[in-house]
């Protein structure tokens, strides 16, 4: 077994005083006790990888996620443990006989003591007691599919679920997941590849175009697989978020630009450079009003954040009536569909249409932005 009464995990105390009546009774959440064993029955399967990440030490990552929980790490020295350890985990160094010893610990710590194990690997931080033991290459290769499998379902954009996801979660998979290489140095590759590009089409013609949006294209696989190692490592942090955020929304208006240079260039009017200029400027708006909620909701991920038109839901999570006509809005504003676009009217030779979508697109998230600014709090708070 390698846990027991996982059920416990949401216990709630009810603490309730003699002089207040049960309506006001107040309730106190416990920290369950966890014994993380890491031992020499589980060092074989703890010091293998998956998805680049010794396993033991996904196991610490998914239980330093756990607020309501006080994690001991048994250990008898057989597992190289990490220096520093989450702020909700102790060490406990064993002698003598391990079972034993963990046999006392779990005395000393209580009855509703939990125990996960360091050879385990589970999708969900909570839910260690349906981890996959790690015992041998078949038992590693099983987990390692569910665990990019899981991390896939994070993708959002109708291009990169197509077609994207497919050609990033490869090459995480064969090529970064085994380099000792940080999500965020890719997510800045990405950008300075997506602003070459952006700086490609601004020259005109049509191959200077058709190559500016094609390197663009690459740069969204790059920051496909950015998000794909961070969530596969378990190192999604606000800072990343943040990141990906403003240097996706650099990118966007580098290319609105561009494409608006690129038409005034070759056979274009000086109405095409102002569309350019307004599209850059309205989304230059719907970036700072983001940012601002992104601040105010304390969240780095604009999908996560609770809209006006939303009833005060987040855009990943809304629903109700009319939340697929409106997902399906969003979806189309997306990068993704606007670089693929980019590519098909690129080889038919119709960049104007592509400024003009991209300029609806600027509208619309500006007119987002401007009902956020006057929607009063009360409006965006989460529904109950």
């Amino acid at each position: 077994m390698m846990i027991e009464g996982a059920g416990e995990l949401d216990r709630v105390a009810r603490v309730t005083s003699p002089t207040l009546s049960r309506a006001v009774t107040p309730v106190v959440q416990e920290r369950v006790p966890v014994i993380l064993r890491a031992t020499r029955l589980e060092a074989r399967g703890a010091r293998m990888r998956v998805g680049g990440l010794r396993v033991v030490d996904r196991a610490i990552r998914q239980l330093g996620r756990l607020r309501d929980v006080n994690v001991v790490i048994a250990t008898d020295g057989s597992i190289p443990l990490p220096r520093r350890l989450p702020p909700n985990m102790d060490r406990r160094e064993l002698d003598g006989d391990a079972e034993g010893a963990i046999e006392r610990l779990r005395a000393q710590l209580g009855p509703q003591v939990l125990v996960a194990s360091a050879d385990g690997v589970w999708l969900q931080p909570a839910r260690f007691d349906r981890a996959t033991r790690i015992v041998d290459a078949a038992s590693r290769r099983l987990a390692e599919r569910d665990v990019y499998r899981e991390a896939q379902k994070a993708t959002a954009g109708l291009v990169d679920r197509a077609i994207n996801q497919r050609v990033s979660a490869w090459l995480t998979r064969m090529l970064f997941a085994r380099l000792p290489i940080a999500p965020a140095l890719i997510t800045l590759a990405a950008g300075f590849i997506g602003l070459y590009g952006a700086l490609m089409i601004a020259p005109g013609g049509h191959a200077n175009v058709l190559n500016g949006f094609l390197v663009l294209e690459g740069s969204l696989l790059l920051d496909g697989c950015a998000g794909e190692l961070a969530r596969v490592r378990l190192h999604q942090t606000a800072l990343g978020a943040w990141l990906d955020t403003v240097v996706g929304d650099f990118v966007n208006i580098v290319m609105v630009l561009a494409v608006g240079m690129a038409l005034w260039r070759h056979g274009g009017t000086y109405l095409d450079m102002k569309m350019a200029a307004a599209s850059a400027g309205l989304t230059l708006f719907y970036a700072v009003v983001s940012y601002r909620e992104l601040i105010r909701q304390r969240q780095g991920d604009v999908l996560k954040l609770r809209w006006w038109f939303a009833y005060g839901q987040s855009l990943r999570a809304m629903g109700g009536a009319g939340a697929s006509h409106i997902k399906a809005i969003t979806l189309l504003g997306r990068r993704d569909v606007v670089v693929a676009l980019g590519i098909g009217l690129a080889v038919a030779d119709q960049l104007p249409v592509v400024a003009l979508y991209m300029l609806i697109i600027a509208l619309v998230r500006a007119a987002a932005a401007l009902g956020q600014i006057l929607t009063p709090e009360w409006r965006l708070r989460p529904p109950a």
